[in-house]
């Protein structure tokens, strides 16, 4: 068998400690998810800049995953735009709160925001144009890049606020700052970064969890199914109907 030096013993280890220390966040979370499908309100997402903007793909018009999921989509934070160029817009300040304000997300409103650093400025202000409009917000970060990085460094939002300081609720995601679980011997730069399947399996564990919630509480979860099965296609018809004209990204 080929040596992964650990890779899936540490990945699976994350995966471990989310299950023992974060459930009950992660429960609290699903439970505000629920309330938005039990009152037909969209769930909106989003991804505070580079590879982190890719879980809001996986939780969106996704086989198994919820239809009323409204992705924040910005091209330009996202790892289709030109790496260096969205390196810059992440860090630009004023830009998250503009992305955010043209989605006119509305008092009490769920806004799940994911960012494993959690201090730069597309985050921190999208955040506090969401606190502004009484938004409620679930924070899928880590604590450790949160509370090792400098306060000065040049990458944190002028207010110096983390993303946790701006959450009602907080899921870690445990991402150790430089974002590499591997070292391999005789190379000084780490690799094998596991974030992103990290932050999969928190929006994977919130869906289930939040699928439980309706289910027992007598409610149908709009669930989509995969359009390549047979019968995709007619049974999503309904929600391409429901929320065609709500979810810009449809």
């Amino acid at each position: 068998m080929a040596n992964d030096f650990g890779y899936l013993e540490k990945t699976l280890a994350v995966f471990r400690r989310i299950e023992e220390e974060q459930q009950e966040n992660i429960e609290k979370a699903a439970s505000w998810m629920a309330d938005a499908i039990a009152a037909d309100k969209l769930i909106h997402v989003y991804g505070g800049g580079g590879h982190t903007t890719l879980v809001m793909g996986e939780m969106f018009f996704r086989a198994g995953g919820l239809a009323n999921i409204n992705p924040i989509m910005e091209t330009g934070l996202s790892v289709f735009n030109q790496a260096l160029k969205y390196l810059e817009l992440e860090r630009c300040v004023n830009y998250g709160k503009h992305i955010v304000r043209y989605y006119r997300l509305q008092k009490d409103d769920l806004l799940i925001i994911f960012h494993n650093i959690g201090i730069n400025a597309a985050t921190i202000d999208a955040a506090l144009e969401a606190k502004e409009q009484g938004v409620k917000i679930v924070a899928v970060s880590s604590s450790y890049w949160q509370r090792e990085m400098p306060s000065d460094h040049f990458i944190r939002h002028p207010s110096g606020l983390n993303l946790f300081d701006l959450a009602d609720i907080c899921i870690d995601d445990y991402n150790p700052v430089g974002d590499c679980a591997v070292t391999i011997p005789g190379l000084e730069t780490p690799i094998a970064p596991n974030s992103n399947l990290v932050d999969f399996y928190i929006a994977h564990r919130l869906e289930i969890e939040a699928v439980r919630q309706c289910v027992e509480r007598g409610l149908e979860p709009p669930v989509w199914r995969s359009a390549n099965a047979p019968g995709g296609d007619a049974w999503n018809a309904r929600y391409v109907e429901k929320y065609s004209s709500r979810v810009k990204s449809l």
